[in-house]
């Protein structure tokens, strides 16, 4: 089959299949191969065949290596039945992780930001895998990393460090850009030994691909050099840690916390839910607001303000807001009933004008939160000077990931 015969979009899908395949994260997971195999059944339709014209809102993604840098990170958890800790101190933190990069540039570029979880040594999986469970892929929907942190439960189990940095090794979709700052985190207590997979070659393996290999023993330092842990960090050129999984997090109310929790949740009667699963999106934002507010004694409803406020909370999947943004986005292309009900009657101008005012709204809470928290982080810094720093999961994760994407010719501004 020539590609000269082919329709056009077939043809020039067929020419960018291979790119697509061979790109990162979720669209060359789950829709390139279906492409593949759409191209690879079509024959050419008879020469007077008119076919109609299907339009999408959405055209092809552009390639993240003509884009932005990225930033990919791993998060590894124990939950085996003495790491409630560790995971408490995870759902709390989640947010005040991601917050380090908001300000963070590579040659004067902000990166993209992935998160990817994984659960391991609990005895409800499966012993035919390890015991391990990934949770979810590297994405950028950290409503979705939020919502699972949530859903974790621990018990006792088996807990196989090597096995499982070689499933984040193998599994998920790292760039292959040089520039991209790649790091996994795994937390736990048993020894780094266990398991049938050698901890040693799943580091050294990782290092092989630029992914650094970072260890948080949750017990003594002592303990865990003799435990390897710190040595599998040493052959990923990681950082090895050590947390006290069971200590309080230490936040520092500020008079702006309160004013600034408000506005975060303020801030979800902007967006517009369009598609299948954009109602879906919504009730998980709430519901991750909920969440927070929950650990609020933790700084964690304060610090998802932060995040909802900055350019990594995008949601350009569900939200019109968001999707708008994109210059591969056509609004004029959704259907009827994929538009949410206060958009339906409107005509095409009006839609257009809703959108519009919602973008102008988010933007102006948004520029409100970050004037809060300007005068926030000052009272924040001078309250850290009467204190001795801890060594909770949020403090030795953002402190290493400072460190290392600066390696990697980052700059926090």
């Amino acid at each position: 089959m020539k590609i000269a015969f082919l329709p056009p979009l077939i043809a020039a899908l067929l020419l960018l299949a291979p790119a697509l395949v061979r790109g990162q994260g979720e669209f060359a997971t789950n829709v390139a191969p279906y492409m593949v195999s759409f191209i690879a059944v079509a024959a050419p339709p008879a020469a007077n065949e008119k076919k109609p014209v299907e339009r999408t809102a959405f055209s092809l993604p552009p390639s993240k290596t003509d884009t932005a840098p990225i930033v990919q990170i791993a998060i590894l958890l124990d939950t085996s039945g003495s790491m409630q800790g560790l995971i408490e101190q995870a759902k709390g933190q989640l947010w005040k992780i991601v917050n380090e990069f908001i300000n963070a540039k590579q040659n004067g570029k902000r990166p993209e930001l992935e998160v990817a979880l994984y659960e391991y040594g609990k005895q409800t999986l499966s012993p035919a895998t390890g015991w391990i469970r990934q949770i979810v892929p590297l994405t950028n929907d950290l409503d979705k990393i939020s919502e699972e942190l949530f859903k974790l439960t621990t018990n006792g189990g088996e807990e196989y460090c090597g096995w499982v940095i070689k499933d984040a090794v193998e599994q998920l979709a790292w760039s292959k850009s040089p520039d991209a700052f790649k790091a996994i985190f795994i937390a736990g207590n048993e020894p780094f030994t266990q398991g049938p997979v050698n901890y040693a070659a799943s580091c050294k393996s990782a290092i092989e691909k630029g992914i650094i290999v970072n260890t948080i023993h949750c017990g003594g330092e002592g303990e865990g050099i003799q435990t390897k842990w710190q040595d599998g960090a040493l052959l990923a050129e990681g950082k090895y840690m050590v947390i006290d999984h069971n200590q309080a997090i230490v936040h520092f109310a500020a008079p702006q916390d309160k004013e600034i929790a408000r506005l975060g949740v303020e801030l979800n009667k902007t967006y517009i839910a369009f598609g299948h699963a954009g109602q879906a999106n919504l009730a998980r934002q709430s519901a991750q607001d909920a969440n927070s507010a929950a650990l609020a004694p933790q700084g964690s409803s304060v610090q998802r303000a932060l995040s909802k406020s900055s350019a990594y909370y995008c949601n350009g999947s569900w939200d019109l807001v968001d999707a708008c943004k994109s210059t591969n986005f056509n609004l004029s292309a959704l259907k009827k009933e994929e538009l949410p009900a206060e958009m339906q009657k409107m005509t095409e101008a009006q839609r257009k004008d809703y959108v519009e005012t919602k973008t102008k709204e988010r933007e102006k809470i948004q520029q409100e939160i970050n004037r809060l928290n300007s005068d926030r982080t000052k009272f924040v810094a001078e309250q850290s000077k009467q204190h001795s720093g801890t060594n909770t999961l949020d403090a030795v994760v953002v402190t290493t990931v400072r460190e290392q994407a600066m390696k990697r010719n980052y700059r926090f501004e």
